[in-house]
Order: structure tokens, then C-alpha cells, then sequence
């Protein structure tokens, strides 16, 4: 658990329950793509399987024989099933797990069984799933992962516990990418700005849209603070707006609400260790002493109501106009 990055008090939680054995066996770890799930269901499997742990310990060893195969993926008794090359999970592929869960475990102590993206689970495969997740054998536990919880039955939900997994915070995101992705300071603050809590989009979304569009938010908020000049708000809006890329535009928004709430909390008084984008904290308190706190929450307002027209499919131009004229 403590390699993972953010959900500190939800680990802790799990943590203390499996340590006291009053863990559910069926759980759904919930939440958005990219944020940690499947690893802390893997860190509950080395958690209940480890060979060093002692009674009280709130963590595995991570270096044991048991640790170090589960993280590998070749230990006998932790089965992860994942969606195939149609995107989906069979039911042949359920009924083999819940086969392998019925007996002993082979080496550890407990047998568990991790779904991944198991909203990808078909209707006969989730049916297949209900009677033993309503009684798993009693040294078998199961873990369904998911980002998308509606989509598995009312049945299947109602058998489990879920464990909702939060957005990680910008500053833990940024941590992630520099301390194991290697990305430079500015790199990771820029991509951890605009992913929105999310490892996993941090490093699909491409490094080089990530910093520029962290960079024409910059340049258009320190514009557009310290003059209400309409000629030179509509310059930025130009800015804004660039090849008039609905997807460009969303991220500029993004990287600009990022800014304002680093700003709010500098207003604030908060510790610049904790904002998104600290590597910039010196600029940021600048516009801090210009954008009043009245003036930072109307302009926050006004990119998610600006976001939310882009979803609304309205014009990438208009939409940016409107935004400067509102910072």
C-alpha cells in the first residue's frame, strides 16, 4: 500500500480491516481510469498473502517470495482477469476463477480473484459471478475493479462493497511522473495540472499538448489581470481560442482553472507545496496580489460553465471570447 500514490485514509481503512479479518470477501473498488485501483487490489492480495507480515503490521513486506510473484503476475493463487482482444470478459473466463476459488489456496493464504475493468464483464458473465460473490468460499475473496460501477448488474453490486477511490490530487500526480516516469519539474506539473486526478491520463495525453497548453493559459491569465482593456481581452481570447480545437480548447480551460485555484489557495494563505502547479508559485503569487478572492471564484465559475458549453458542442471562438471577457 505505501508505493501507492494518494487514497491514504481509504488504504489505511482496508488496511485495518483485512489485518483484522473483518474485510468483506466481495468488493468493487470504484472510481475514475488512471488512479490507482488495480494496484491497491494487488496490494490487498500481497497484504493477506504476505510471508513476513505479523500480526498488527499495516503493510506488506513487498519483498517476499508471495510479494514479490504477485507483483509479478505469476503467483498461484491471485488471478486477475482482464477484458480480451474483443474488449470484453466471457464468461468461460469467470467460470474458470470462480472454479480455481473453490478449492484451497495452493501456497498462500487467502485466493483472490481481481477483475479488472469488470464493467466489461458480459450480462452471462456477470450472471455467472452472483452466487459466489453472494457466499465466496471461505478462504477465496474477490475484487472488482471498475470506472464505470453503473454498468454492473443491480445483483452484482448489491453482493459487494464498494470502495470508492477519489481523484488524486495535482501535486500527487505530479510526485507520480517525477519520481517514476521521470519527467522534469515543469513536465509533470504541466500534465498533472490537466489530468484531472489521474495518472493514467497524465501519460496518455501527450506531454508536449500538456505544457503548451499550460503555457497559453498562463500567458492569457497574466494578460488579462492587469488590464480591462476590451482590445487586449480579445487578443487573449484569440490566444485562448488558438486553431479553434475543441479539444485544445478544453485543456486551456483545464489548465487555467488549475491556475486560479493555485492562486485562490494562495490568496489563502495555503502551502505552495500542496498547488498544482508549484514549479510556478512565484508568478501565481504575483497574480494572487492582483486577482482579488471574489474575482478568482467568479472566473472559476466561468470556465466550468464554459466547459461544459464546449460539451454542449458550442463554438470554440465564442466560447473563448466570452471566457475573457469573465476572467
Amino acid at each position: 500500500f505505501r508505493d501507492i500514490a494518494g487514497h491514504r485514509h481509504l488504504l489505511d481503512l482496508i488496511a485495518g480491516a483485512a489485518s483484522r479479518g473483518s474485510l468483506p470477501p466481495s468488493l468493487i473498488f470504484a472510481g475514475p481510469e488512471g488512479v490507482g485501483k488495480r494496484m491497491a487490489a494487488l496490494a490487498l492480495a500481497q497484504f493477506v498473502n504476505c510471508l513476513a507480515r505479523k500480526d498488527g503490521d499495516r503493510d506488506s513486506c513487498g519483498t517476499c517470495a508471495a510479494c514479490t510473484r504477485i507483483a509479478r503476475g505469476v503467483h498461484a493463487d491471485v488471478l486477475v482477469i482482464e477484458p480480451g482482444e474483443s474488449g470484453s470478459i466471457k464468461v468461460d473466463q469467470v467460470r474458470d476463477a470462480i472454479d480455481r476459488a473453490a478449492y484451497r489456496p495452493f501456497e498462500g493464504r487467502r485466493r483472490v480473484v481481481v477483475v479488472d475493468d469488470a464493467d466489461a464483464m458480459m450480462g452471462e458473465a456477470q450472471n455467472a459471478l452472483l452466487k459466489t460473490l453472494e457466499e465466496p468460499p471461505s478462504a477465496s475473496m474477490f475484487v472488482l475493479v471498475t470506472s464505470r460501477p453503473d454498468m454492473l448488474l443491480p445483483t452484482v453490486r448489491s453482493r459487494c462493497q464498494r470502495l470508492r477511490f477519489g481523484r488524486m490530487a495535482a501535486h500527487e500526480v505530479a510526485d507520480v511522473l517525477m519520481r517514476s516516469h521521470e519527467y522534469s519539474p515543469a513536465d509533470a506539473h504541466a500534465a498533472a495540472s490537466a489530468a484531472d486526478g489521474s495518472i493514467g491520463v497524465a501519460l496518455d495525453g501527450g506531454l508536449e499538448t500538456f505544457a503548451e497548453a499550460r503555457d497559453t493559459a498562463a500567458e492569457v491569465l497574466q494578460s488579462v489581470a492587469v488590464s480591462n482593456d476590451p482590445r487586449r481581452r480579445l487578443e487573449s481570447a484569440k490566444v485562448l481560442a488558438g486553431a479553434g480545437d475543441r479539444d485544445e480548447l478544453r485543456r486551456r480551460l483545464r489548465a487555467l482553472a488549475s491556475m486560479l485555484r493555485d492562486v485562490g489557495a494562495l490568496g489563502a494563505r495555503a502551502d505552495e507545496q500542496h498547488l498544482a502547479n508549484a514549479d510556478l508559485a512565484a508568478p501565481l503569487r504575483r497574480l494572487a496580489g492582483t486577482l482579488d478572492r471574489e474575482r478568482v471564484t467568479q472566473a472559476f465559475t466561468a470556465i466550468d460553465r464554459a466547459l461544459d458549453a464546449i460539451d454542449r458542442n458550442a463554438s470554440p471562438k465564442i466560447v473563448a471570447d466570452w471566457v475573457a471577457f469573465q476572467l
